[in-house]
């Protein structure tokens, strides 16, 4: 027993020497620490940090011609459900109406059964000569009657007596059957379906064999050969043209950047769109050029008025907050939120800033930096656009 108190005892006191000791050397490193910690002599100077090196661009003012751009769809000017004018089965379907075909004004598309059709021009036809032997008829009767009053010496008393109103009759007949005659001619020719334009045919929704009745669809044909484009342009940008601007002309342009020739203005402005409160422009293109196809959307770009005092330049110059940065005579950066006149090829248009103590040329930088600073002295360095 007093064997097991001697070791406990003889524990514990291990365990405390080793307690302090590592207190004592913790201590003693963090007052050699103190001692020797790194001063650095700091050189005061008074030379400034150079100047940070910018791109500029100079540009003068000038009167430059507004070119407004702005991508619209471009439509066949026709785009046609083709329907049946007349009911019957379809006895004929002409490669012509097959869906991706292109076909010529007058191509034959279907045949419709037409034997009711011929019977009732053939009925037309006798009702036809029918009327003209009744016309015949009531003539040889106002004939014979005005001969009798002249042999008795005597006036007829009225035109019953001259069998006036028969003959007007007669003729009314006649021509009623003739418009008759007219109707079912044009029922017969409409048995037989042709392309009332040259053009694709996009869909096709009737088929061999089944009965149709008037007005119902056969199938769609788009238009190829002329093409109409709606643009939309803001209020700020219509007031840029030239006015009047139907029968001018405007460019068209690929989205990859390729010329398409020229589309003709038929008609603009006068109202706004409810939905965006834009002026809409009407277009119309006629022998389109290779490549245009419908559904496209393609840049069209107006040819405005001449406006003076502006400066163009690269749209890399206008930061997202919509700021350019000037170099002003003292080489210190200036911030100008400027008036963006209108955008083309990649440019700006703006009205030259109106500032005092400032002439031109103007320097812009050419790639503003975020870390810019009103009044920050630049080294500026003249770039090419």
């Amino acid at each position: 027993m007093p064997n097991k108190t001697l070791e406990t005892s003889t524990t514990a006191t291990r365990r405390w020497v080793f307690i302090v000791f590592a207190v004592v050397m913790l201590a003693a490193v963090l007052i050699v620490l103190s001692e020797t910690e790194d001063t650095v002599d700091v050189a005061r100077s008074d030379v400034p940090p150079p100047a940070q090196m910018v791109s500029v661009l100079a540009v003068e003012k000038a009167r430059t011609a507004a070119r407004i751009s702005v991508f619209a769809e471009l439509r066949p000017q026709w785009n046609a459900e083709i329907r049946a004018a007349v009911s019957g089965r379809i006895l004929t379907v002409h490669e012509g109406a097959l869906a991706g075909t292109r076909v010529v004004a007058g191509t034959p598309l279907f045949e419709i059964e037409r034997s009711q059709y011929e019977t009732a021009r053939a009925a037309a036809e006798m009702a036809l000569e029918e009327a003209l032997l009744a016309r015949l008829r009531a003539q040889n009767n106002v004939t014979v009657a005005r001969k009798q009053f002249q042999r008795d010496g005597t006036e007829p008393p009225n035109d019953l007596a001259l069998r006036l109103p028969d003959l007007r009759i007669a003729e009314r007949s006649v021509a009623s059957a003739r418009a008759q005659l007219t109707a079912a001619r044009q029922q017969l020719a409409d048995t037989s379906v042709t392309a009332p334009f040259s053009g694709f045919v996009t869909q096709r929704t009737a088929s061999l064999g089944q009965t149709v009745s008037v007005g119902e669809a056969l199938l769609t044909l788009s238009d190829d050969s002329q093409f109409e484009l709606m643009a939309e342009l803001s209020q700020e940008d219509w007031s840029l043209l030239e006015h009047p601007i139907a029968g001018g002309q405007a460019e068209l342009f690929h989205r990859d950047g390729r010329p398409l020739g020229l589309a003709d203005i038929r008609q603009g402005g006068g109202f706004l769109d409810p939905q965006t409160r834009q002026m809409r422009v009407y277009l119309e293109v006629s022998n389109p050029a290779q490549g245009v196809l419908g559904g496209d959307f393609l840049r069209v770009t107006f040819m405005g008025r001449e406006i003076a005092d502006t400066l163009t330049l690269p749209e890399t110059t206008l930061t997202r907050a919509g700021h350019i940065w000037l170099v002003d005579g003292e080489d210190q950066l200036l911030r100008h939120t400027p008036k963006v006149l209108f955008r083309s090829d990649g440019k700006i248009t703006i009205a030259a800033p109106d500032l005092v103590n400032f002439s031109g040329p103007w320097r812009v930088a050419k790639t503003p930096l975020a870390s810019f600073l009103p009044g920050q002295r630049v080294a500026p360095e003249l770039a090419e656009d």
